[in-house]
């Protein structure tokens, strides 16, 4: 045995037997309490993996889903052990596939009964289990390039509910989808204690070298009355701000066509977003269309007098590459 495979199996014992002490537990086993329903899934075209949670709990995210670009997701949900995040990605980084390190690792957990985990791997194989004590109602169901799973529900409709609305709406992003996912558990019934908190992780079909390029999409609402629908409106920003940064790079290459297209787009999703107004103003000035830019500067100033200090402000760091008499046209508006 390798000793990299040797410290890992150390990493597993220590994780699967410590928590921490200011959790909900299960009073026999001290296990941390993340009852949910989740979704875990691979888009074959893009190759983006995805992984999409809503619970009755605070912070769901920060504890049940895991993700690596070029690797897989994880869902570890019931009473959690988390180690099954870090230590599942792991062993698939080694080589083994979903359904081997979703196996190891269940063999060597003492708490197996109580945990439900799905795994997926980039080359898009799905595991999935259900411990015999989870709390009813509660299962999982796997299909091509997805798993489905969920307990403590209402009824036992929200898991066959997910896998079809997964199925139907392929024509989708996977984000997308996933939020749409989600939402249709909700609507069987969801959560028998109602909803509190939920997340969604994207990531890409290749590793990164930066860490803080792994997630292309990395959303949690953590404490909200209608979680998922926040969820969905921050999916929406995270998707216009996607135009803004494309709208940036079409600048940067002096296509300028493409960038106001862009931040055309980003506007009508957001209309009253003075950031993206603002920007957009800036891209113009800088572009030597300062009369078309002039009245959108108006606009974002009589709403806001900061953005004019800001523009006061942005010559001396390279922003704003406007003459001095331009500069004070702008200011002047």
């Amino acid at each position: 045995m390798s000793v990299k495979v040797s410290m890992l199996s150390v990493a597993i014992t220590l994780l699967f037997f410590a928590y921490p002490s200011d959790a909900q537990v299960h009073p026999e086993s001290g296990d941390q309490l993340a009852h949910t329903f989740s979704i875990v899934a691979r888009d074959p075209v893009t190759g983006e993996m995805a992984i999409g949670v809503q619970s009755h709990w605070f912070s769901v995210g920060t504890s049940v889903s895991w993700g690596s670009s070029g690797v897989g997701v994880v869902a570890t949900q019931s009473f959690i052990n988390p180690a099954y995040g870090p230590n599942g990605l792991d062993l698939i980084k080694q080589g083994k596939s979903a359904e081997e390190a979703l196996q190891i690792l269940v063999a060597a957990d003492r708490g197996r009964d109580y945990r439900q985990v799905a795994f997926l791997d980039v080359n898009g194989v799905v595991s999935a289990y259900t411990g015999k004590s989870c709390i009813s109602s509660a299962s999982h169901l796997i299909g091509e390039n997805y798993s489905v799973q969920a307990n403590m529900m209402l009824n036992d409709d929200v898991v066959p509910a997910m896998s079809k609305v997964f199925v139907e709406h392929s024509d989708l992003p996977l984000a997308e989808r996933v939020i749409r996912v989600l939402k249709a558990a909700q609507a069987a019934g969801g959560d028998i204690r109602g909803k509190q908190s939920a997340a969604l992780i994207v990531v890409g079909p290749v590793p990164v070298e930066e860490v803080w390029n792994d997630r292309k999409i990395d959303l949690r609402v953590d404490d909200h009355h209608q979680p998922l629908e926040e969820l969905e409106r921050l999916l929406q920003v995270h998707r216009a701000y996607e135009h803004m940064n494309r709208g940036d790079l079409a600048v940067e290459h002096q296509d300028m066509e493409l960038a106001l297209q862009e931040y055309g787009a980003a506007e009508k999703m957001f209309p009253r977003n003075l950031e993206m107004k603002y920007w957009k103003a800036v891209a113009l000035a800088n572009n030597g269309r300062l009369e078309e830019a002039l009245p959108i500067f108006e606009y974002v100033f009589d709403r806001d007098r900061n953005w004019r200090e800001l523009s006061r402000r942005l010559p001396a760091s390279g922003l704003l590459t406007v003459t001095e008499e331009e500069l004070q046209k702008i200011l002047k508006i």
